[in-house]
């Protein structure tokens, strides 16, 4: 799996100054584009075109230092369509406009070329089980929420407060099949998964049962999926949960994440401090 990843990372290496398809790096990954993005993220620590943009700027930067080129030849060149929509990335990044860099011969910030490698980091082990399920409906109440990688999401804790216990009892009682009880449910993220980006956040049942007209339903079509189980300090346990599934399970387990809601059943002790966590992650078997 790392093999083919960093293949996919040369090709994309190989076109920063032409258009790059992310569907062909994933086939070349042997991976959806979906699966591959997912990956991506959780193992860069940054979206994939995050990390283009970067890489492009950084060759960018070193074009406008060399002077060999127009400015609006180099933006041209690393797919932007204005000299103004350039100057503006290459100041994000550089903390400079590229006329003043080209003058002064500032300082310019640099992304590195990525590769992935294997390292061993201890001998634990993530307990897993993988469950067929028939199609099934999420019935709660919906919100569009900011996406928080780490700590407490403020929307989401402001959200559950407005529900009122009635309509918490309502749904509850909703619950007919796994995971069983209130869930969190999160669906329609951006690709890129960056921190602020917006999901929809369900405070919700799964049940195959009739959907009251006061509340909001996902239908959710049949399939795989693995649940993945964990205890520890609320809320880094469950955050961490996410983190170590793409970055460890899915490269070690010949599955691929599917397009769909990821769920989380969770258990909080009394005083907060700590939690239980199942989480459910949309999978399909990819071929060994």
């Amino acid at each position: 799996m790392l093999e083919r990843l960093n293949q996919a990372m040369e090709h994309i290496e190989g076109r920063l100054g032409q258009r790059i398809d992310a569907a062909e790096a994933a086939r070349i990954a042997l991976t959806s584009e979906y699966h591959f993005r997912r990956m991506f993220s959780a193992l860069a620590g940054m979206p994939l075109t995050e990390y283009i943009r970067r890489r492009r700027l950084t060759f960018a930067g070193a074009e406008v230092l060399a002077g060999e080129r127009t400015l609006l030849e180099i933006a041209v060149r690393y797919g932007y369509s204005s000299g103004e929509a350039f100057a503006r990335a290459f100041r994000a990044m550089h903390g400079v406009g590229p006329g003043e860099a080209r003058r002064t011969g500032a300082a310019l910030r640099s992304q590195p070329r990525m590769s992935f490698h294997l390292v061993v980091e201890g001998s634990g082990s993530m307990r897993y089980r993988i469950v067929e399920k028939e199609e099934f409906r999420v019935v709660g109440k919906k919100a569009r929420v900011p996406l928080v990688h780490e700590g407490m999401n403020p929307a989401i804790a402001e959200f559950i407060r407005g529900i009122g216990q009635e309509t918490v009892r309502r749904i509850a009682e909703l619950s007919d099949q796994e995971p069983e009880g209130v869930v969190s449910v999160s669906d329609n993220l951006a690709d890129s998964r960056a921190e602020g980006t917006e999901l929809d956040y369900y405070h919700a049942v799964v049940t195959g049962g009739a959907v009251p007209e006061d509340l909001d339903a996902l239908v959710v079509p049949a399939g795989a999926w693995a649940v993945f189980e964990n205890s520890g300090p609320f809320p880094q346990a469950l955050q961490y949960l996410w983190r170590d599934v793409f970055t460890q399970w899915f490269s070690s387990n010949p599955y691929r994440s599917r397009p769909g809601p990821e769920i989380l059943r969770t258990r909080v002790s009394q005083d907060a401090g700590q939690a239980e966590a199942e989480l459910w992650i949309p999978v399909e078997r990819t071929a060994v």
